[in-house]
């Protein structure tokens, strides 16, 4: 599949401790000209200068300033090795190469009202979509969940600027649990849900939303995470050579592949999102886990994702 993203240098111009295990790290174009037109939800493959890491970033900053992009990043203890070269090596003025945006978690314009709910580093998206909503006729709400005072990334932003009176904060030390379904019992019919965060928020999210009877549609969600490392070994065969590989559990398609130099792939994310390592199925069934499909391109097993699907069925042919 063709590759859907530009990459270009940019420099780091700033860098902030928002919280002990969150960065902000402010973004420029090494010419000078302004940054490619983003919506709020919107993601950018960030690399490193030598190509050792490849990770997508919510953009966070206002949609109407292309001076600069914003990105949030947290200290990942399981750490692919982004988000501590990240931490430990960039500085101001270090050089990396991004992607031009892409936006697979945008604000539906069909919604009468935006119900927007954040765990930790899951607030990243929502800073720039408060910026798109800032003065429009749809109301909207934001649902800030963190585990304790120190880690409430961005807390003192929200709470003195002009969303203010939009913003509950949450936080888990301090006995303010978020109460999903006291939140999902008053909503009108056109309210769209919004989700970012830990998976068992994420989780909670849409368990909570279909138990209150929120069609399917009104949920959003996004979430950047490796594939699940559940689910029994199978074969996959590359259709071009012939060639058999055993996928073991917790291990994905393209590290198969990778492992033994099987196939020359590109995959710029490494989580699902970005689409460049989008593959044909030609026999079997895959697991779908990556969020740049759509739900019924999903169930037509026409494709899959290598860097995070997996298959359902004990062989998988696919056209590489």
């Amino acid at each position: 599949m063709a590759n859907k993203y530009e990459m270009f240098s940019v420099r780091v111009s700033a860098v902030e401790q928002a919280t002990p295990l969150i960065r902000r790290f402010t973004l420029v174009r090494e010419d000078g000209q302004p940054m490619p037109a983003f919506s709020g939800g919107s993601h950018v493959i960030v690399q490193d200068p030598a190509g050792s890491f490849s990770n997508a970033y919510s953009l966070m900053s206002d949609p109407r300033d292309l001076s600069h992009y914003q990105i949030g990043v947290r200290l990942e203890e399981q750490s692919r090795g982004g988000s501590a070269f990240m931490h430990q090596q960039v500085e101001v003025g270090t050089r990396l190469t991004i992607s031009t945006p892409n936006n697979l978690f945008a604000l539906d314009p069909g919604a009468g009202r935006h119900v927007l709910i954040a765990g930790g580093i899951g607030i990243t998206p929502f800073l720039a979509q408060l910026h798109d909503l800032e003065g429009g006729a749809t109301p909207y709400e934001l649902h800030y969940a963190f585990r304790s005072p120190e880690h409430g990334a961005f807390q003192a932003e929200l709470e003195q600027g002009p969303h203010a009176e939009h913003v509950r904060f949450y936080i888990d030390s301090l006995a303010r649990k978020l109460d999903l379904e006291a939140l999902f019992a008053g909503l009108a019919e056109d309210a769209h849900v919004y989700v970012c965060g830990p998976k068992p928020l994420i989780d909670a999210v849409i368990a909570g939303a279909k138990a209150a009877g929120i069609g399917d549609e009104r949920v959003h969600w996004e979430q950047f995470a490796a594939a699940p490392a559940e689910g029994a070994a199978f074969t996959v065969v590359l259709a071009r050579s012939g060639r058999e590989l055993r996928v073991e559990e917790g291990m994905t398609i393209l590290q198969a592949i990778e492992n033994v130099k099987a196939a020359k792939v590109e995959c710029l994310c490494r989580e699902g999102v970005c689409g460049t390592c989008e593959t044909a199925i030609l026999e079997g069934e895959a697991e779908h886990f990556d969020q740049y499909l759509s739900d019924e391109e999903k169930a037509s097993q026409q494709s899959l994702m290598l860097c995070v699907s997996r298959s359902r069925t004990p062989r998988l042919v696919i056209d590489l």
